[in-house]
């Protein structure tokens, strides 16, 4: 009894020891990882965009700070539960911030409404407090707060006036200490070649102007030397002949160029398209770029209302219209589209990629294409959205149709075509937050400002299961229902074989 006894104690005692043993080497291995951790840091980011890192992008910007960037953050102190989650995501991503930048930018949080000269300040600095409604003791109250913060670089200053979401606040932050860096702004120049008719740009110049200078251009005099980009929108008639001579000119020199330009003209609430006729299909030609004088449909596309009648009413009801497909097949190799998710051009047509016998182009380049429910159509244009009156819906079986293409010249000058002759005006292209992105990166990419674009395409907007096809649709719907059921199984499982594992040793201690 006495030996069975000293056992049962040394075991005890050799547990306890093990015990203490790796609690010393856990301890002391926190008090190293926390040292180190000061001055290198690295963060385990498992989301599928990794929106709790700093992109490469960031980072490059980051490298680009050679002085003090000072960041002062306006944000009240009791804030919901929503804002307060906002509030210490802005705190993690300004401390990597900071630590990239290796000292050159710093921050801090204030709370305004601590101190009335802290707010007199933050007016000042054009934060103004906005008015949130609130609950607290079971009542609904009107509270303000301050959501905003500063940037100060050299003699410049830029703010964020309102934070109130996480989404795309890395983008927001990189892009406002970008444009404060950047001294030598690049000049974009936008382009209407159709003057009988106002272009509305509204949308992309307010973009463009956060880090361009955003001009608007009149090819029958000669193209401004200073111009690094001509964005341009598209005709449905003949180029005036100093205007096409500008455009040639303006591309021999080695500079960038983004066109709009469909084959067909159509209109939505007169239900009529037109082939259109224009030495602007000869001109793109002779760069490898043909433009067929069609209209491209697809199956995966966007909805219009259509009203129609049940009985006395007059009702609106969402069709499927493939005139306007939602393109989601991107050139993955091309920096330029390839972390897009989806671009919805208006009325597009199919451009085909030829350059024979074209000696100054170094290559042509699909950029991206509608899906595999395709079609086209020809001729006799019927651009109602109900399949008794347009039959030709139902016949949306061909392979994804060519709508946006790059041409590099051979003295490294660039075209980028897009089938859409409205693509750049607010009424049409530009009031799609997508298609925004598409074109801001466009500029980017031929102004040479590459850092922002896979950055900008950062956050997840679109993940619709209904686009899978059927059968991968249907194998994520049986691995929802079945994995949890397996995992917890599984758990249960391994959990009872070390239940019994720790009775058999009881039962061998004192038998």
């Amino acid at each position: 009894m006495l030996n069975h006894e000293s056992g049962v104690n040394l075991i005890v005692t050799q547990n306890k020891n093990k015990y203490y043993m790796h609690l010393g080497i856990f301890l002391v291995g926190l008090v190293l990882l926390n040292l180190i951790a000061r001055d290198n840091f690295r963060r385990l980011d498992l989301t599928d965009n990794k929106m709790y890192s700093l992109s490469n992008s960031s980072k490059n910007v980051i490298s680009k700070v050679d002085d003090l960037l000072t960041m002062k953050v306006y944000f009240s102190s009791d804030l919901p539960n929503e804002l307060g989650n906002t509030k210490r995501f802005l705190q993690d991503i300004l401390e990597e911030f900071s630590a990239y930048s290796h000292g050159n930018i710093r921050f801090f949080f204030e709370d305004p409404q601590e101190d009335e000269t802290m707010e007199e300040q933050a007016r000042k600095d054009g934060i103004q407090p906005v008015q949130m409604q609130v609950i607290e003791n079971d009542k609904v109250e009107i509270k303000k707060v301050y959501l905003g913060m500063v940037l100060l670089y050299e003699n410049k200053k830029d703010n964020i006036p309102v934070i109130q979401s996480t989404a795309g606040l890395e983008y927001l932050i990189t892009t406002k200490i970008k444009s404060l860096i950047n001294v030598d702004k690049k000049v974009i120049g936008i382009v209407n070649l159709q003057p009988d008719s106002e272009l509305k740009t509204n949308n992309i110049r307010a973009q463009l102007s956060q880090h361009y200078l955003v001009r608007s251009v009149d090819l029958s005099s000669n193209a401004d030397d200073e111009i690094d980009v001509l964005l341009v929108s598209g005709t449905t008639d003949t180029l005036d002949t100093l205007v096409r001579k500008n455009l040639e000119s303006f591309l021999q020199n080695g500079k960038m160029l983004f066109l709009a330009q469909a084959g067909v003209t159509a209109d939505i609430q007169q239900q009529r398209a037109t082939v259109i006729n224009s030495d602007i299909f000869d001109f793109m030609a002779q760069y490898g770029l043909q433009i067929k004088k069609n209209l491209v449909l697809d199956d995966k596309c966007q909805n219009v209302q259509v009203q129609e009648r049940r009985g006395i009413f007059l009702m609106n009801r969402a069709m499927k219209y493939p005139f306007f497909p939602n393109i989601s097949n991107f050139n993955k190799d091309e920096l330029l589209v390839a972390d897009l998710e989806q671009v919805v051009p208006f009325y597009t047509s199919e451009i085909v990629l030829d350059t024979t016998e074209i000696d100054i182009v170094a290559g042509t380049t699909e950029l991206f294409r509608t899906s595999n429910k395709s079609g086209i159509m020809e001729n006799n244009f019927i651009l109602s959205p109900d399949p008794q009156q347009n039959p030709f819906i139902k016949l949306l079986n061909q392979k994804g149709k060519i709508v946006a293409a790059s041409s590099k010249l051979v003295n490294g000058g660039e075209i980028i075509l897009i089938a859409d002759t409205k693509f750049l005006s607010d009424e049409a292209g530009m009031s799609v937050p997508d298609n925004q992105i598409f074109l801001i990166n466009t500029a980017d990419y031929l102004s040479g400002e590459k850092e922002l674009i896979s950055l900008r395409s950062r956050e997840i907007t679109n993940r619709p299961l209904n686009e899978l096809e059927d059968g991968t649709r249907k194998r994520w719907k049986w691995a929802n229902m079945l994995l949890p059921t397996l995992l917890v199984v599984a758990f249960g499982f391994v959990q009872l074989k070390r239940e019994k594992s720790k009775a058999n040793i009881l039962e061998q201690i004192y038998d």
